[in-house]
C-alpha cells in the first residue's frame, strides 16, 4: 500500500526480510488507539467530516480484537491496520486517517504509550518486591548473619539491615524509572515524517486525548531520536543487574557450604543424573537474562549511535530489544519477590558463622578509642589480638593475660584495660552498640522499617494518580469515539 512510488511489490522473500509485523504486536492496539485520537482531533477540525470520522473509528473498533499476523503481506502494523481500515470503510473515508500523520511519528507514539505502560506495570512490580524484602526484614530484626567485604567476614550484622539494603537499592530503581517517566510521556503525535505538516491540526488536542502531559516539541527531534528508548532499557539494565547481585548472594548463600538459607523447590531444579541436587537455576537464569538486557542495551546504543538526524529504517530493529527487556524485567521481579517471601533462614546456622570468626576486632578498637587512645594505635592493638587468636586457634574473648600484654607491646596502653573490654565485648553487645544513622545496630532497624513503609506508601499513591490520569483520559476518548460512532 505504501509503495505508490515505485513499480512493483516486495518479493516474499524481500518481504520477510523488513517485515516487523511479528514485533509489532505488542503495539497493535496502542496503534489503533493512537488512530483513534488523530481521527477525532482531524474532525474536531474538520479536516474531515463526521461521516468519513464515523466510518473510520467503527473500523479502528472493529481491529481491537483482531489478531494480526505476518501472512497479510504488509510492511509493519502501521500499514496493516490502515489497508484493514480502508478495506472495512473504503477508500472515500478510510484514505483520509492518515492525513497530516506520518508513519515516523506514528511508530513513536505507539512505542511511547508502550513504554509508558511497562514503567508503570514494572514500577509496581518494583514497589511489590521492595514491601517483600521490608516485610521479611520484620521477622528477622534479632537474626545474626556476618556482612562481607571481598567475600570476607567483616563485622556482624542483622539479617534485617541485608534485606533492607536491597529494598534500598531497588528504591532507587523505582525512583529513576518513576522519573524517566516523565520524558517518555510527551506525544509525538503530528510531527508528521520529520518537518511537520500544512495541514492545520491540534497535536495538543491528540496529547491530551491519549493522557499524554506533552509534547516532544520539536518534529525532526520528535520522530528520529530514540534517546528515550534508551534511557529506559538503561534504567532497566541498572535494575537487572542489581536483582543479578541478590540473586548472587542467594545462590552463594544457598550452597552447603553456607547454608544461610534454603530456596523453596519451585524455586530449583534437580540434576538429570545426582539425585541430591537442588540447582537455583531461576537465579542462575535471572543472572542469565541480565546479560541479555545489557545486550538490548548496547544494539540500540549502536543502532543509534551512527544514524543522521532524520528518520532511518535501522530503527525498526530496536522495537524487540524493548519488548524483550520489559517482558524479562517484570518476571524478574515477580521471581525475586516470591524467592524472598518463601526461602527458608537458616538463624543458627548464621549465628554461629558470625560467633566462630573474630568479628568484634573493629568493637573493641572502638572502645579503646573511648579510653583516648588514638584510633590507629587501637587499630594495631586490636590487628594483634586477631593475629594471637588465630595462632592459638580460639577466639578473641579466650585469650590469656599474657597473650594481651603482647598486644599493647610498644604502646602506652594498660593491658589491663584491653582486658576488661574483651570481657565485656561480644557480638550482642556489638549490635547493641552500633548507633550510628543507617547502622546494622538494633536500634535503627526498626527505625528504617517504619520509614520503608511509610515511603512504599507514598509511591503506591503517586502510582495510582499517575495510572488514573492516563485511564481518565482514554477513557474520555473511548467515550467520544462511541459517541460519533
Amino acid at each position: 500500500m505504501y509503495r505508490s512510488r515505485l513499480g512493483n511489490d516486495l518479493n516474499n522473500i524481500t518481504l520477510d526480510y523488513i517485515s516487523s509485523i511479528d514485533d509489532d504486536s505488542e503495539i497493535a492496539l496502542y496503534d489503533i488507539i493512537g488512530s483513534q485520537a488523530h481521527t477525532v482531533m482531524l474532525l474536531e477540525n474538520k479536516i474531515i467530516n463526521r461521516n468519513d470520522a464515523k466510518k473510520i473509528l467503527s473500523s479502528l473498533e472493529s481491529l481491537k480484537n483482531e489478531k494480526f499476523n505476518s501472512s497479510s503481506g504488509a510492511e509493519d502494523i502501521h500499514e496493516l491496520i490502515e489497508s484493514l481500515v480502508i478495506k472495512k470503510s473504503g477508500m472515500t473515508s478510510g484514505g483520509k486517517m492518515h492525513t497530516a500523520r506520518s508513519r515516523n511519528d506514528q511508530v513513536v507514539l505507539d512505542m511511547r504509550m508502550k513504554i509508558r505502560d511497562d514503567i508503570n506495570i514494572i514500577c509496581n512490580c518494583l514497589l511489590d518486591t521492595i514491601e517483600s524484602f521490608v516485610s521479611v526484614s520484620k521477622n528477622h530484626q534479632k537474626t545474626i548473619m556476618p556482612f562481607y567485604t571481598h567475600l570476607q567476614q567483616a563485622q556482624a550484622g542483622l539479617f534485617s539491615h541485608y534485606l533492607l539494603a536491597q529494598a534500598d537499592t531497588l528504591s532507587r530503581d523505582f525512583q529513576r524509572l518513576f522519573d524517566t517517566f516523565k520524558r517518555i510521556n510527551l506525544s509525538p503525535l503530528g510531527a508528521g515524517p520529520v518537518g511537520g505538516t500544512s495541514i492545520s491540526i491540534d497535536r495538543h488536542s491528540t496529547a491530551k486525548m491519549l493522557g499524554f502531559d506533552g509534547l516532544v516539541e520539536n518534529s525532526l527531534d520528535a520522530t528520529s531520536t530514540r534517546d528515550f528508548v534508551a534511557e529506559y532499557v538503561a534504567m532497566i539494565s541498572i535494575l537487572m543487574t542489581n536483582l543479578s547481585r541478590i540473586s548472587e548472594d542467594f545462590i552463594i548463600w544457598s550452597t552447603s557450604e553456607f547454608s544461610f538459607i534454603e530456596l523453596s523447590d519451585e524455586f530449583t531444579s534437580p540434576s538429570s543424573v545426582m539425585p541430591q541436587k537442588k540447582n537455583p537455576d531461576i537465579l542462575e537464569l535471572t543472572r542469565g537474562k541480565t546479560a541479555e538486557i545489557i545486550g538490548n542495551l548496547t544494539a540500540i546504543l549502536t543502532t543509534i549511535k551512527g544514524l543522521a538526524s532524520g528518520y532511518g529504517r535501522d530503527l525498526q530493529q530496536i522495537k524487540s530489544s524493548i519488548w524483550s527487556t520489559s517482558k524479562i524485567s517484570i518476571s524478574a521481579l515477580l521471581i525475586i519477590k516470591s524467592i524472598v517471601l518463601t526461602m527458608k533462614v537458616n538463624e543458627k546456622q548464621m549465628k554461629k558463622i558470625t560467633e566462630s570468626s573474630n568479628l568484634i576486632a573493629l568493637d573493641i578498637a572502638e572502645k579503646l578509642v573511648k579510653e583516648e587512645i588514638p584510633f590507629r594505635v587501637t587499630h594495631k592493638i586490636a590487628g594483634v589480638l586477631v593475629q594471637l587468636a588465630h595462632n592459638s586457634k580460639k577466639p578473641i574473648s579466650k585469650l590469656t593475660a599474657l597473650e594481651i600484654k603482647k598486644s599493647v607491646v610498644g604502646t602506652n596502653v594498660d593491658p589491663k584495660i584491653v582486658s576488661k573490654i574483651i570481657s565485656t565485648t561480644s557480638i550482642i553487645s556489638s549490635l547493641e552498640d552500633r548507633k550510628s544513622f543507617g547502622s546494622s545496630g538494633y536500634a535503627e532497624q526498626k527505625r528504617m522499617i517504619s520509614d520503608r513503609i511509610q515511603k512504599i506508601n507514598t509511591w503506591r499513591s503517586d502510582m495510582s494518580q499517575r495510572e488514573n490520569q492516563i485511564k481518565s483520559s482514554l477513557n474520555e476518548l473511548q467515550k467520544t469515539v462511541n459517541q460519533i460512532i
